[in-house]
């Protein structure tokens, strides 16, 4: 495993570190180059972050007119459907900070898979610019090792030509759109996000090298952080 990790006693305090150090990233991106750029991740995991962010002093930290918002992955639902990335984040957070709706970039799930991931590399090509990188990617794991929507044994792992494809997960008998590795690892800072002990055997795959989707995530000129909780780290070897 590469990168930092900091294992945290639980959720409410690994998701009080992820908001302080979105908060933190956010302020030095802005006054380096104008505005950060973040890609959110689902799931359940990253709700609590959300929620912290939307509260004060937060709000108040973040020059919010300077953020521009995308995600990792999504399912292929409306944005409007209880499954919808989107919808979690939009719920939680965007509409609870001054974020101006140009600055909110979401996939369109609603769209036949393939022309949604066309249409999202459009998207960040459009707003990402020449060196086409995030500040901050946002990640989370699943027991079986997969991130965004890079599930074990899908082509989509390896993706090497689109920054974002569609991908049908047999397992879940679904298709998602999500961002691809080169794109993820071309940021300037990833952090995952795991919780509960349910994601301990992955975790600990990844961490004596397993090639899992999550293992795969190695930015080339950024930084990786894993922050996990107890639960998450009980089967590592540092960990009593």
């Amino acid at each position: 495993m590469r990168g930092e990790l900091e294992v945290l006693s639980d959720a409410e305090r690994l998701a009080s570190a992820v908001a302080h150090r979105f908060v933190s990233l956010a302020s030095a991106a802005i006054a380096k180059r104008g505005r950060f750029t973040v890609a959110l991740a689902g799931g359940s995991t990253p709700e609590p972050v959300y929620a912290l962010l939307a509260e004060r002093p937060p709000i108040r930290e973040i020059d919010w007119t300077r953020v521009e918002v995308f995600w990792g992955d999504e399912r292929s639902v409306s944005p409007d459907h209880p499954d919808s990335n989107y919808r979690m984040a939009r719920r939680t957070l965007l509409d609870r900070v001054p974020i101006p709706e140009k600055n909110v970039h979401r996939i369109r799930g609603e769209l036949p898979p393939e022309e949604a991931a066309a249409a999202y590399r459009l998207q960040l090509q459009d707003h990402l610019g020449v060196d086409g990188r995030f500040d901050l990617i946002l990640l989370g794991m699943g027991p079986d090792g997969h991130t965004a929507s890079l599930f074990p044994g899908t082509d989509a792992v390896h993706e090497r030509k689109h920054s974002v494809v569609a991908v049908y997960v047999q397992k879940l008998d679904t298709w998602r759109v999500t961002l691809t590795l080169p794109i993820i690892n071309a940021a300037r800072h990833v952090i995952f996000l795991i919780t509960g002990e349910e994601k301990a055997p992955a975790l600990a795959r990844v961490y004596g090298g397993d090639p899992l989707p999550a293992a795969m995530v190695e930015p080339a000129d950024g930084k990786l952080c894993w922050l996990v909780d107890r639960h998450a780290a009980a089967r590592l070897p540092s960990t009593p």
